[in-house]
């Protein structure tokens, strides 16, 4: 298992933490999604095989851009 940690831009209240932590969920391979949207920070902890590509390309898809990782 890892932990990975992005800041995102946008992220203003619980329904975007919450739109967030759907969206990664479904990524095949990841275990837990926690997201505060008043420091902007998302952990994702999954298995070896979620790529960071992945979990960026989700945020894109749903309108919320990583502004940096951890």
């Amino acid at each position: 298992m890892k932990e990975k940690i992005f800041y995102v831009d946008g992220m203003m209240c619980e329904g975007c933490e919450n739109r967030i932590k759907n969206a990664i969920k479904n990524i095949e391979g990841v275990k837990d999604v926690t997201a505060d949207h008043k420091t902007g920070k998302v952990v994702v902890t999954s298995n070896d095989n979620v790529s960071e590509e992945t979990i960026k390309d989700t945020l894109d898809d749903i309108g919320y851009e990583v502004a940096k990782e951890d």
